[in-house]
């Protein structure tokens, strides 16, 4: 009885040593090769789940079936019109055909190192091959920007106002092909060699470009200096609008300063015309008291306190004095 249960245990035990060496599980976004002595047989498994192979003979490999991301590093490449600069790329691939693949580049690291080549050959091909221009702008939308740029610029001449900037760059060049479909040519390009590792390209782009570093500083140094000539242009004008706004002042304060000086004169002409009026009809009336009254103003503005005269004691200017006894 004993040894039955022990055979019994032996064969559940060699049963659970085989299934465990025969079966694996394929997960989502996962493919599997089965390899017999390093050689791969029979097509690769894409389906997940549960499967089963040869147990101590035959090893799996797996395989990721998902898109996968390439970052590639920043290179100086020289373009067409003898600029330097420095290209920065990343890619999206995923592999169709995992055979192909384990024969060629056998893992991940083994296909990034592939990228790295291919890609940054098909890279520097096509952007050597390239003007500048055609890495940096997509489209020549700038053109109709310049245009209407111009068009403002004339617009503001006809009104007579001043112009910040009245330079609009002649030199912009049109592109043929453009950035898009620089990347496009790029996966184009690589894809075709990628093709025999059993990888696609799905997608390039160039994600980062700037100068090389000495290139870059002149740039720099240029840009600078054009906005501090615009600066120095925009003060210009500046001292010009102010000069005209400080001359128009001037010009509005003497014309408020005549017109208020013309209304005072008038003011007082009439001023004037009515008092003399009033003073003729006064005089009409009753010459003895006008000339009286007019007598006592004039005594009273001469005569003042500690105010002394050597008049003769016949003048006519005292002789309302001289009533008074």
């Amino acid at each position: 009885m004993g040894s039955k249960i022990t055979g019994f245990l032996v064969i559940g035990f060699v049963s659970l040593v085989l299934f465990a060496s025969s079966a694996f599980i394929v997960r989502e976004g996962r493919q599997a090769i089965i390899t017999q002595f390093g050689k791969p047989i029979g097509d690769p498994i894409t389906k997940a789940g549960l499967h089963f192979k040869k147990p101590f003979v035959n090893d799996v490999r797996f395989v990721d079936k998902r898109i996968l991301n390439w970052d590639g590093y920043p290179n100086e490449i020289p373009t067409k019109d003898k600029k330097y600069i420095k290209v920065d790329t990343t890619a999206r691939w995923r592999v169709i055909d995992a055979l192909k693949f384990i024969q060629t580049v056998r893992s991940e690291s083994g296909a990034k190192a592939r990228l790295d080549a291919v890609l940054d050959s098909a890279t520097r091909d096509v952007i050597s091959n390239n003007n500048l221009v055609e890495a940096v702008r997509n489209s020549n939308s700038i053109f109709e920007q310049i245009d209407l740029k111009k068009k403002e610029i004339k617009e503001k001449e006809s009104r007579g106002e001043s112009i910040i900037e009245e330079e609009v760059s002649g030199e912009v060049e049109k592109i043929d092909t453009g950035r898009e479909k620089l990347s496009l040519k790029i996966a184009e390009v690589a894809g075709k060699e990628l093709q025999a590792f059993g990888i696609e390209l799905i997608d390039v782009q160039l994600r980062r470009i700037s100068y090389e570093k000495n290139v870059e500083k002149k740039v720099y140094e240029r840009m600078i200096s054009e906005r501090r000539r615009i600066a120095q242009k925009i003060r210009s004008i500046g001292k010009g609008e102010k000069a005209k706004i400080e001359g128009r002042l001037e010009k509005d304060l003497k014309k408020i300063q005549s017109e208020a000086y013309r209304e005072s004169q008038i003011l007082k002409g009439k001023a004037e015309a009515s008092a003399a009026s009033i003073y003729a009809k006064a005089l009409s009336k009753d010459p003895k008291f006008y000339d009286f009254m007019k007598s006592m103003e004039a005594y009273k503005k001469s005569l003042k306190s500690r105010t002394k005269f050597l008049l003769s004691s016949d003048s006519e200017f005292l002789k309302f004095l001289k009533d008074l006894k």
